[in-house]
């Protein structure tokens, strides 16, 4: 799927959503939408992957429909969520009922750092290159991180991951 793709989709599932429901994106569909040239296969949002809410249903049941995968994300069970990260959210706007929002660039970049692929690399190299995050924030808040991993399943390599990313901008 491509940024086209992606907004096709959102509009399709907000003429089917009740008025003033709300979805976060994180992943390759968030980064699409915020400028990314890579394309994706699925489109993730924040939520309870295992008894998912009314809204995630209805959105899990109209990708079903179109024959698209989504997948709701526990995020916040995953990656310690960085302090301040509501507040820079990023506000997509409406697609018919159905307002978009991109979680936030820090958060996105600290889950990306732990899986450590590749494709997640480049990833954060397109958010800090488009100015959505600053390379020493996300190092320190990298580090706070990693004071709360014996809370999470952080990968042991998350900073090497962040030399790695370091390292191309050098």
């Amino acid at each position: 799927m491509d940024h086209s793709d992606i907004q096709d989709i959102l509009r399709t599932m907000g003429m089917r959503v009740p008025p003033f429901s709300r979805l976060v994106l994180l992943g390759g569909s968030a980064l699409l939408l915020l400028g990314s040239p890579r394309q994706t296969l699925d489109i993730d949002f924040i939520g309870d992957d295992v008894h998912p809410n009314e809204l995630h249903q209805l959105i899990i049941q109209i990708a079903k429909e179109l024959k698209i995968h989504v997948e709701p994300v526990p995020l916040d069970e995953f990656i310690p969520i960085p302090m301040g990260s509501e507040e820079r959210t990023i506000h997509m706007g409406p697609y018919g009922n159905l307002e978009i929002y991109i979680a936030d660039p820090y958060s996105i970049a600290i889950s990306k750092l732990d899986r450590g692929f590749e494709t997640d690399i480049e990833d954060i190299v397109f958010l800090a290159r488009e100015g959505y995050i600053d390379l020493a924030e996300l190092e320190r808040l990298t580090q706070e991180a990693i004071h709360l991993s014996h809370e999470y399943d952080l990968d042991p390599d998350m900073l090497h991951h962040l030399q790695d990313l370091k390292d191309q901008f050098e």
